[in-house]
Protein backbone atom coordinates (compact mmCIF):
# COMPACT_ATOMS: atom_id res chain seq x y z
CA UNK A 1 0.00 0.00 0.00
CA UNK A 2 2.83 2.52 0.66
CA UNK A 3 4.13 2.30 -2.95
CA UNK A 4 0.84 3.06 -4.04
CA UNK A 5 0.73 5.91 -2.06
CA UNK A 6 3.66 7.32 -3.26
CA UNK A 7 2.84 6.69 -7.09
CA UNK A 8 0.04 8.15 -6.14
CA UNK A 9 1.72 11.46 -4.38
CA UNK A 10 4.60 11.60 -7.20
CA UNK A 11 1.69 12.04 -9.86
CA UNK A 12 0.03 14.43 -7.48
CA UNK A 13 3.47 16.44 -7.29
CA UNK A 14 4.66 16.53 -10.90
CA UNK A 15 1.16 17.30 -12.00
CA UNK A 16 1.05 21.02 -10.00
CA UNK A 17 4.02 21.44 -10.40
CA UNK A 18 4.22 21.08 -14.39
CA UNK A 19 0.55 22.43 -14.71
CA UNK A 20 1.30 26.42 -14.43
CA UNK A 21 4.13 26.06 -17.35
CA UNK A 22 1.56 24.16 -19.22
CA UNK A 23 -0.82 27.47 -18.51
CA UNK A 24 2.10 29.62 -19.93
CA UNK A 25 2.31 27.69 -22.87
CA UNK A 26 -1.82 27.22 -23.20
CA UNK A 27 -1.94 31.18 -23.22
CA UNK A 28 1.03 31.29 -25.69
CA UNK A 29 0.18 29.26 -28.58
CA UNK A 30 -3.78 30.78 -27.90
CA UNK A 31 -5.16 27.31 -26.74
CA UNK A 32 -7.50 29.29 -24.81
CA UNK A 33 -11.65 28.58 -24.39
CA UNK A 34 -13.54 31.55 -25.41
CA UNK A 35 -16.86 32.42 -23.60
CA UNK A 36 -19.77 30.47 -25.85
CA UNK A 37 -24.00 31.08 -24.96
CA UNK A 38 -23.46 27.15 -23.96
CA UNK A 39 -20.33 27.80 -21.67
CA UNK A 40 -20.67 28.58 -18.14
CA UNK A 41 -17.38 30.38 -17.47
CA UNK A 42 -17.25 34.10 -17.92
CA UNK A 43 -13.54 34.59 -18.93
CA UNK A 44 -11.12 33.19 -21.35
CA UNK A 45 -9.04 30.29 -19.97
CA UNK A 46 -6.31 28.88 -21.06
CA UNK A 47 -7.06 24.90 -21.69
CA UNK A 48 -4.53 22.00 -22.40
CA UNK A 49 -5.14 21.15 -18.59
CA UNK A 50 -4.56 17.73 -19.69
CA UNK A 51 -0.90 17.76 -20.93
CA UNK A 52 -0.17 18.35 -16.95
CA UNK A 53 -2.02 15.49 -15.90
CA UNK A 54 0.11 13.21 -18.85
CA UNK A 55 3.03 14.30 -17.41
CA UNK A 56 2.51 13.76 -14.11
CA UNK A 57 0.44 9.65 -14.84
CA UNK A 58 4.16 9.27 -17.02
CA UNK A 59 6.91 10.05 -14.40
CA UNK A 60 4.52 7.95 -11.63
CA UNK A 61 5.08 5.33 -13.90
CA UNK A 62 8.21 5.50 -15.20
CA UNK A 63 9.21 6.03 -11.60
CA UNK A 64 7.33 2.61 -10.67
CA UNK A 65 9.39 0.82 -13.13
CA UNK A 66 12.12 1.24 -11.54
CA UNK A 67 10.74 0.08 -8.14
CA UNK A 68 11.22 -3.51 -7.01
CA UNK A 69 7.84 -3.98 -5.63
CA UNK A 70 6.48 -3.21 -9.39
CA UNK A 71 9.44 -4.40 -11.57
CA UNK A 72 7.42 -7.57 -12.55
CA UNK A 73 4.42 -4.86 -14.02
CA UNK A 74 6.76 -3.64 -16.79
CA UNK A 75 9.27 -6.52 -17.64
CA UNK A 76 7.16 -9.32 -17.97
CA UNK A 77 4.39 -7.46 -20.17
CA UNK A 78 4.04 -4.89 -22.36
CA UNK A 79 0.64 -3.46 -21.23
CA UNK A 80 1.97 -0.98 -18.88
CA UNK A 81 3.57 0.84 -21.88
CA UNK A 82 0.86 0.43 -24.14
CA UNK A 83 -1.69 1.92 -21.77
CA UNK A 84 0.91 4.74 -21.51
CA UNK A 85 0.89 5.19 -25.09
CA UNK A 86 -2.25 5.10 -25.53
CA UNK A 87 -2.80 7.89 -22.99
CA UNK A 88 0.11 9.72 -24.77
CA UNK A 89 -1.82 9.54 -28.34
CA UNK A 90 -5.11 10.50 -26.51
CA UNK A 91 -3.68 13.54 -24.52
CA UNK A 92 -1.67 15.04 -27.78
CA UNK A 93 -5.14 14.34 -29.64
CA UNK A 94 -7.30 16.13 -27.23
CA UNK A 95 -4.65 19.24 -27.22
CA UNK A 96 -4.64 19.33 -31.11
CA UNK A 97 -8.72 19.71 -30.32
CA UNK A 98 -8.59 22.34 -27.78
CA UNK A 99 -5.83 24.41 -29.86
CA UNK A 100 -7.38 23.64 -33.27
CA UNK A 101 -11.44 22.48 -32.27
CA UNK A 102 -11.02 19.39 -34.50
CA UNK A 103 -14.05 17.82 -36.36
CA UNK A 104 -15.58 14.65 -34.67
CA UNK A 105 -14.42 12.05 -36.86
CA UNK A 106 -11.16 13.07 -36.43
CA UNK A 107 -11.36 12.74 -32.49
CA UNK A 108 -13.37 9.66 -32.85
CA UNK A 109 -10.39 8.14 -35.34
CA UNK A 110 -7.84 9.01 -32.93
CA UNK A 111 -9.71 7.36 -29.81
CA UNK A 112 -10.51 4.23 -31.66
CA UNK A 113 -6.71 4.55 -33.22
CA UNK A 114 -5.75 4.42 -29.31
CA UNK A 115 -8.28 2.04 -28.23
CA UNK A 116 -6.99 -0.60 -30.85
CA UNK A 117 -3.64 -0.04 -29.42
CA UNK A 118 -4.90 -1.21 -25.94
CA UNK A 119 -6.56 -4.29 -27.27
CA UNK A 120 -3.43 -5.08 -29.68
CA UNK A 121 -1.37 -5.31 -26.70
CA UNK A 122 -3.06 -7.70 -24.33
CA UNK A 123 -5.46 -5.07 -22.50
CA UNK A 124 -8.53 -6.51 -23.87
CA UNK A 125 -11.91 -7.87 -22.42
CA UNK A 126 -11.07 -11.73 -22.67
CA UNK A 127 -14.41 -12.99 -20.42
CA UNK A 128 -17.04 -11.93 -18.37
CA UNK A 129 -16.48 -12.25 -14.65
CA UNK A 130 -18.95 -14.41 -13.51
CA UNK A 131 -17.15 -17.54 -12.56
CA UNK A 132 -14.27 -16.40 -14.92
CA UNK A 133 -16.38 -17.96 -17.98
CA UNK A 134 -14.87 -17.52 -21.55
CA UNK A 135 -17.85 -15.85 -23.59
CA UNK A 136 -15.78 -14.01 -26.15
CA UNK A 137 -14.19 -14.54 -29.71
CA UNK A 138 -10.67 -12.69 -29.96
CA UNK A 139 -12.90 -10.62 -32.61
CA UNK A 140 -15.78 -9.79 -29.95
CA UNK A 141 -13.04 -8.97 -27.32
CA UNK A 142 -11.41 -6.55 -29.69
CA UNK A 143 -14.75 -4.88 -30.86
CA UNK A 144 -15.96 -4.71 -27.02
CA UNK A 145 -13.00 -3.52 -25.84
CA UNK A 146 -12.40 -0.63 -28.28
CA UNK A 147 -16.46 0.38 -27.58
CA UNK A 148 -15.78 0.42 -23.64
CA UNK A 149 -12.47 2.94 -24.09
CA UNK A 150 -14.10 5.03 -26.44
CA UNK A 151 -17.48 5.25 -24.79
CA UNK A 152 -15.79 6.12 -21.63
CA UNK A 153 -13.74 8.60 -23.24
CA UNK A 154 -16.29 10.41 -23.87
CA UNK A 155 -18.58 10.03 -21.42
CA UNK A 156 -15.61 11.94 -19.30
CA UNK A 157 -15.52 14.85 -21.77
CA UNK A 158 -19.24 15.21 -21.61
CA UNK A 159 -19.30 15.84 -17.96
CA UNK A 160 -16.11 18.28 -17.89
CA UNK A 161 -18.60 21.46 -18.00
CA UNK A 162 -17.65 23.04 -14.77
CA UNK A 163 -14.50 24.10 -12.84
CA UNK A 164 -12.88 20.93 -10.95
CA UNK A 165 -16.18 18.64 -11.98
CA UNK A 166 -14.38 16.14 -14.17
CA UNK A 167 -11.29 15.53 -12.33
CA UNK A 168 -13.15 15.85 -8.83
CA UNK A 169 -15.11 13.27 -10.02
CA UNK A 170 -12.75 10.65 -11.46
CA UNK A 171 -10.43 11.11 -8.16
CA UNK A 172 -13.33 10.05 -6.05
CA UNK A 173 -13.99 6.93 -8.23
CA UNK A 174 -11.30 5.68 -9.57
CA UNK A 175 -10.41 5.87 -5.49
CA UNK A 176 -13.19 3.31 -5.05
CA UNK A 177 -11.75 1.24 -7.87
CA UNK A 178 -8.43 1.29 -6.48
CA UNK A 179 -9.31 -0.10 -3.03
CA UNK A 180 -11.14 -3.12 -4.92
CA UNK A 181 -8.32 -3.44 -7.29
CA UNK A 182 -6.07 -3.50 -4.53
CA UNK A 183 -8.17 -5.82 -2.29
CA UNK A 184 -8.40 -8.50 -5.58
CA UNK A 185 -4.65 -8.46 -5.74
CA UNK A 186 -4.81 -9.39 -1.91
CA UNK A 187 -7.11 -12.24 -1.93
CA UNK A 188 -5.15 -13.60 -5.34
CA UNK A 189 -1.62 -13.95 -3.76
CA UNK A 190 0.00 -13.74 -0.57
CA UNK A 191 3.11 -12.69 -1.80
CA UNK A 192 2.73 -10.60 -4.77
CA UNK A 193 0.68 -7.54 -4.06
CA UNK A 194 1.47 -5.77 -7.45
CA UNK A 195 -1.40 -4.70 -9.86
CA UNK A 196 -1.15 -3.16 -12.95
CA UNK A 197 -4.85 -1.52 -12.04
CA UNK A 198 -3.66 -0.47 -8.79
CA UNK A 199 -1.05 1.25 -10.63
CA UNK A 200 -2.16 3.06 -13.05
CA UNK A 201 -5.67 3.76 -10.87
CA UNK A 202 -3.22 5.89 -8.29
CA UNK A 203 -1.40 7.33 -10.95
CA UNK A 204 -4.35 8.76 -12.01
CA UNK A 205 -5.99 9.85 -8.95
CA UNK A 206 -2.78 11.37 -7.62
CA UNK A 207 -2.77 13.52 -11.16
CA UNK A 208 -6.43 14.85 -10.46
CA UNK A 209 -5.74 15.75 -6.82
CA UNK A 210 -2.66 17.41 -8.70
CA UNK A 211 -4.62 18.72 -10.83
CA UNK A 212 -7.38 20.17 -8.87
CA UNK A 213 -5.64 23.31 -6.98
CA UNK A 214 -5.65 25.20 -10.79
CA UNK A 215 -9.14 23.65 -11.74
CA UNK A 216 -11.30 24.40 -9.13
CA UNK A 217 -13.46 27.33 -9.04
CA UNK A 218 -12.81 30.28 -10.30
CA UNK A 219 -10.26 27.50 -12.92
CA UNK A 220 -7.08 29.41 -14.04
CA UNK A 221 -6.75 26.34 -16.85
CA UNK A 222 -9.18 24.24 -18.03
CA UNK A 223 -7.85 20.21 -18.17
CA UNK A 224 -9.79 20.53 -22.11
CA UNK A 225 -10.11 17.52 -24.22
CA UNK A 226 -7.03 16.55 -23.66
CA UNK A 227 -7.30 16.26 -19.83
CA UNK A 228 -11.07 14.41 -20.36
CA UNK A 229 -10.20 11.71 -22.66
CA UNK A 230 -6.66 10.97 -21.20
CA UNK A 231 -8.78 10.42 -17.74
CA UNK A 232 -11.64 7.82 -19.39
CA UNK A 233 -8.96 5.71 -21.40
CA UNK A 234 -6.90 5.66 -17.93
CA UNK A 235 -9.74 4.27 -15.65
CA UNK A 236 -11.49 1.98 -18.65
CA UNK A 237 -7.53 0.24 -19.45
CA UNK A 238 -7.34 0.17 -15.57
CA UNK A 239 -11.28 -1.91 -15.34
CA UNK A 240 -10.25 -3.68 -18.12
CA UNK A 241 -6.78 -4.87 -16.71
CA UNK A 242 -9.51 -6.33 -14.17
CA UNK A 243 -12.58 -7.11 -15.30
CA UNK A 244 -12.65 -10.99 -17.25
CA UNK A 245 -8.88 -11.85 -16.01
CA UNK A 246 -9.14 -12.28 -12.27
CA UNK A 247 -11.10 -15.06 -10.44
CA UNK A 248 -13.53 -13.28 -8.39
CA UNK A 249 -14.56 -16.57 -6.90
CA UNK A 250 -11.65 -15.72 -4.59
CA UNK A 251 -13.25 -13.04 -3.18
CA UNK A 252 -15.80 -12.33 -0.08
CA UNK A 253 -15.95 -16.38 0.50
CA UNK A 254 -17.43 -16.59 -3.09
CA UNK A 255 -20.45 -14.70 -2.35
CA UNK A 256 -22.55 -13.74 -5.15
CA UNK A 257 -22.34 -10.50 -5.45
CA UNK A 258 -18.80 -11.16 -5.30
CA UNK A 259 -18.96 -12.72 -8.67
CA UNK A 260 -20.87 -9.64 -10.56
CA UNK A 261 -18.44 -6.44 -8.76
CA UNK A 262 -16.10 -6.18 -11.89
CA UNK A 263 -19.00 -5.24 -13.67
CA UNK A 264 -21.04 -3.59 -11.46
CA UNK A 265 -17.77 -1.28 -9.65
CA UNK A 266 -16.81 0.21 -13.11
CA UNK A 267 -20.25 1.16 -14.21
CA UNK A 268 -20.75 3.09 -10.60
CA UNK A 269 -17.59 4.75 -10.57
CA UNK A 270 -18.64 5.97 -14.53
CA UNK A 271 -22.03 6.55 -13.41
CA UNK A 272 -22.30 9.76 -13.44
CA UNK A 273 -20.28 10.54 -16.79
CA UNK A 274 -22.43 7.40 -18.39
CA UNK A 275 -25.67 9.29 -17.65
CA UNK A 276 -24.58 12.22 -18.85
CA UNK A 277 -23.54 10.64 -21.82
CA UNK A 278 -26.59 8.80 -22.76
CA UNK A 279 -28.92 11.47 -21.91
CA UNK A 280 -27.02 13.69 -24.30
CA UNK A 281 -26.80 11.35 -27.14
CA UNK A 282 -30.65 10.33 -26.76
CA UNK A 283 -31.26 14.31 -27.06
CA UNK A 284 -29.45 14.98 -29.39
CA UNK A 285 -30.11 12.36 -31.75
CA UNK A 286 -33.96 12.87 -30.76
CA UNK A 287 -33.89 16.32 -31.85
CA UNK A 288 -32.04 15.67 -35.51
CA UNK A 289 -28.89 16.46 -34.35
CA UNK A 290 -25.52 14.78 -34.12
CA UNK A 291 -24.44 12.99 -30.74
CA UNK A 292 -21.57 15.44 -30.62
CA UNK A 293 -24.02 18.82 -30.89
CA UNK A 294 -22.81 20.64 -28.32
CA UNK A 295 -26.18 21.75 -26.07
CA UNK A 296 -26.73 23.37 -22.52
CA UNK A 297 -28.63 20.75 -21.12
CA UNK A 298 -26.22 18.77 -19.66
CA UNK A 299 -26.24 17.57 -15.78
CA UNK A 300 -24.26 20.66 -14.45
CA UNK A 301 -26.20 22.76 -16.41
CA UNK A 302 -29.78 21.36 -14.81
CA UNK A 303 -28.25 21.80 -11.56
CA UNK A 304 -27.28 25.49 -12.41
CA UNK A 305 -31.10 26.23 -13.43
CA UNK A 306 -32.74 25.03 -10.32
CA UNK A 307 -30.29 27.24 -8.18
CA UNK A 308 -27.44 26.22 -7.38
CA UNK A 309 -24.01 27.80 -7.65
CA UNK A 310 -21.22 26.60 -10.00
CA UNK A 311 -19.66 25.21 -6.70
CA UNK A 312 -22.58 23.72 -5.17
CA UNK A 313 -22.97 21.95 -8.29
CA UNK A 314 -19.89 20.26 -8.55
CA UNK A 315 -20.05 19.49 -4.31
CA UNK A 316 -23.47 17.97 -5.59
CA UNK A 317 -22.14 15.87 -8.40
CA UNK A 318 -19.11 14.71 -5.43
CA UNK A 319 -21.76 13.69 -3.41
CA UNK A 320 -23.63 11.38 -6.01
CA UNK A 321 -19.93 10.14 -6.76
CA UNK A 322 -18.82 8.97 -3.29
CA UNK A 323 -22.91 7.78 -2.91
CA UNK A 324 -22.19 5.49 -6.01
CA UNK A 325 -19.01 4.60 -5.97
CA UNK A 326 -18.71 3.55 -2.26
CA UNK A 327 -22.26 2.22 -2.44
CA UNK A 328 -21.08 -0.56 -5.09
CA UNK A 329 -17.86 -1.06 -3.68
CA UNK A 330 -19.51 -1.90 -0.05
CA UNK A 331 -20.77 -5.67 -0.66
CA UNK A 332 -16.93 -6.77 -0.77
CA UNK A 333 -16.30 -5.34 2.58
CA UNK A 334 -19.63 -5.83 5.05
CA UNK A 335 -22.81 -7.56 5.18
CA UNK A 336 -25.97 -7.09 2.83
CA UNK A 337 -27.65 -5.11 5.89
CA UNK A 338 -25.12 -2.23 6.13
CA UNK A 339 -24.61 -2.43 2.19
CA UNK A 340 -28.85 -1.49 2.20
CA UNK A 341 -28.46 1.52 5.04
CA UNK A 342 -26.43 3.17 3.52
CA UNK A 343 -27.92 3.27 0.35
CA UNK A 344 -31.06 4.09 1.69
CA UNK A 345 -29.36 7.36 3.48
CA UNK A 346 -27.09 7.96 0.87
CA UNK A 347 -29.59 8.19 -1.96
CA UNK A 348 -31.95 9.83 0.27
CA UNK A 349 -29.41 13.04 1.65
CA UNK A 350 -28.20 13.21 -1.94
CA UNK A 351 -31.62 13.50 -3.41
CA UNK A 352 -32.59 16.19 -0.70
CA UNK A 353 -29.32 18.40 -0.97
CA UNK A 354 -30.26 18.00 -5.09
CA UNK A 355 -33.42 19.52 -4.54
CA UNK A 356 -32.68 21.96 -1.59
CA UNK A 357 -36.49 22.21 -0.90
CA UNK A 358 -35.95 24.79 1.96
CA UNK A 359 -34.00 27.32 -0.61
CA UNK A 360 -36.49 26.37 -3.72
CA UNK A 361 -38.80 27.93 -1.15
CA UNK A 362 -37.37 30.93 -0.10
CA UNK A 363 -36.58 31.55 -3.79
CA UNK A 364 -40.33 31.12 -4.46
CA UNK A 365 -41.30 33.08 -1.32
CA UNK A 366 -39.11 35.90 -2.90
CA UNK A 367 -40.57 35.81 -6.09
CA UNK A 368 -44.34 36.27 -5.29
CA UNK A 369 -43.24 39.54 -2.58
CA UNK A 370 -43.94 42.88 -4.07
CA UNK A 371 -41.54 44.81 -5.55
CA UNK A 372 -41.26 47.28 -3.30
CA UNK A 373 -40.69 44.65 -0.62
CA UNK A 374 -37.61 43.13 -2.21
CA UNK A 375 -36.31 46.48 -2.63
CA UNK A 376 -37.20 47.25 1.55
CA UNK A 377 -35.75 43.65 2.24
Amino acid sequence: MRIYLFVLLLAAAVTFLVTPAVRLMARRIGAMTAVRSRDVHTVVTPRLGGLGILVGVAAAMLIASRIPFLHGLFHESSQPWAILAAAGIVALLGAADDKWDLDWVTKLAGQVLAAVLLAAEGVRLVSLPIGGVTLLSSRSAIILTVLVVVVSMNAVNFVDGLDGLAAGVMAIGGTAFFAYAYMLTRSASTTDYSSLAALITAAMVGACLGFLPHNLPRAKIFMGDSGSMLLGLLLAASTITVTGQIDTAQLSDAKVIGQFLPILLPIGVMFIPFLDFVLAVVRRIGSGHSPFHADKLHLHHRLLAIGHSQLGAVLIMYMWAIVISVGMLLPALVDMRTVVIFWGIGLLVAFVVTIDPVARLRRRSARRRPAHEREAG
